[in-house]
């Protein structure tokens, strides 16, 4: 992780919001990422929909967990609140932020490990709570800190960089939320910027829990036999005199979905293989619970991935309104009211006995 800040010079003539913040006004640190990251393309959506909906920095959470997905807060809205937890307990402390203070926006970045495996039971719990907050998910199917493991969302049949092929059934994370109740369901691709931009957009302004599965290819582990750039070939070719990895340098993937309803995309990824996506048709209705998860179901079983809202429901209200907890944020309340006594706590305890 980095803690550089970006150049501080800027063009004069860079557009302006309602706040008179610039594009740049809503950036982060300098990256660490790799080269053609898909992570970083999510970035710069995240960048442009908080600038583009004009809300201040200084009134956002950005929280994450552990993985190459969860240093990404760091390279976002430099004046936002932060806080990185330990490794699949983001939900937990999102909760907990939550709870204290509702009045300010909240926005979580994981990813398919840091979420579907130890963190499995913090994220249903979330949804469970309807906690608002902007759920994003870096999605790549591999642990990418730890040199490409399959993740707990890697399709049955994917190849690993050594050539294993996963065997073990995927998570399919927007299926999972709609299952569990979420009420803001939705996926994109990190390449396509022109969906993915409103999706966050929808997301941020949504009250309640708001997943966004995001596919986000990983560029590390293409490094194959007979690439100049790969790990293995700067291992044998420089003279080490510190632990460093140097990994290839790739421009990102970029996908237009622009197609007609029901269409399909085809996108190529560093390595070779192929990811589907297709975007829903006019006669989807994202509001159909039932419906939307056996049209989900469907693609899934065909090896194609639906991208776009994917379920909405307005009607539910946020953990706040679930538990009837007062206007004023906690954070604001005077320490007489938090801790009235303990008379007032023993009156509390006869009503249970």
């Amino acid at each position: 992780m980095t803690y550089i800040r970006k150049p501080v010079a800027r063009h004069p003539k860079l557009a302006q919001n309602s706040l008179g913040l610039t594009v740049r006004d809503y950036e982060g640190k300098l990256s660490t990422l790799c080269a053609g990251c898909g992570h970083d393309s999510v970035t710069a959506a995240i960048v442009r929909a908080f600038w583009q909906l004009e809300i201040e920095p200084y009134k956002v959470v950005k929280l994450s967990g552990i993985g190459c997905s969860s240093k990404t807060p760091t390279y976002f809205l430099n004046d936002a609140h932060g806080f990185n937890s330990v490794h699949g307990r983001m939900p937990s402390v999102a909760t907990g932020a939550n709870a204290a203070n509702g009045d300010l926006t909240y926005i979580g970045i994981s990813g398919d490990g840091d979420s579907l495996s130890i963190g499995l039971g913090q994220l249903a719990h979330a949804i469970r709570r309807n906690v608002n907050l902007t759920y994003v998910l870096e999605n790549n199917g591999v642990y990418g800190l730890t040199k490409g493991q399959f993740s707990a969302s890697a399709d049955v049949g994917t190849k690993a960089k050594r050539g294993q092929v996963n065997l073990a059934r995927p998570i399919d994370p927007a299926l999972l939320a709609i299952s569990l109740g979420a009420t803001f369901v939705a996926r994109s691709f990190s390449g396509d910027k022109d969906q993915l931009v409103p999706i966050l957009e929808a997301a941020l302004r949504h009250k309640g829990f708001a997943l966004v599965d995001v596919i986000s290819p990983c560029v590390t582990f293409n490094d194959h036999k007979g690439s100049t750039k790969s790990y293995m070939y700067t291992r044998e070719h420089y003279h080490e005199v510190t632990e460093a990895s140097l990994v290839p340098g790739c421009d990102p993937i970029l996908a237009n979905q622009a197609g007609s309803p029901g269409d399909r995309t085809v996108v190529t990824l560093h390595d070779g293989s192929q990811v589907r996506l297709h975007t829903v048709d006019g006669a989807y209705d994202p509001s159909d619970r039932p419906s939307a998860f056996a049209h989900l179901a469907h693609l899934a079983a065909q090896g194609e991935v639906a991208t776009g809202i994917l379920y909405l429901e307005e009607s539910e209200g946020d953990m706040h309104t679930m538990s009837g907890s007062v206007d004023t944020p906690m954070v604001e309340l005077p320490y007489e009211a938090l801790c009235p006594g303990s008379a007032a706590l023993d009156k509390l305890m006869d009503e249970f006995r």
